[in-house]
């Protein structure tokens, strides 16, 4: 599952629901080169694991304040929530199997 988060429905769509499953925040823009190219990895975990968390779309021209409140200064910026909590992260561009390790890492995927 992937949701479009922004400045208004952050705390609902995914402080709240992280209380329930994981949610992994993706702060991109479209200028962002390496965002492009992260997107679809992600996209592709997100369907075969769409049990296992949501992803979260967090456009950093639309999430100022959260950008800010959660240090992000490159992108992108991938951050894991549970609980209400940021738990990992990583930032930019990495190759598929690195972020799938990182998935299966934090989510108990084998």
């Amino acid at each position: 599952m992937e949701i479009i988060v922004n400045d208004n429905n952050f705390q609902k769509e995914v402080i709240e629901r992280s209380k329930t499953i994981p949610v992994v925040v993706d702060f991109w823009n479209t200028w962002c080169a390496p965002c492009l190219m992260l997107a679809p990895i992600l996209q592709k975990i997100a369907v075969k694991y769409h049990d296992k968390f949501v992803l979260a779309k967090a456009k950093t021209d639309n999430n100022r304040l959260h950008a800010v409140k959660y240090g992000i200064v490159s992108i992108p910026h991938i951050k894991l929530f549970k609980n209400g909590k940021v738990v990992d992260e990583f930032v930019g561009m990495n190759p598929e199997v690195v972020v799938r390790r990182w998935f299966e890492k934090n989510l108990g995927i084998i």
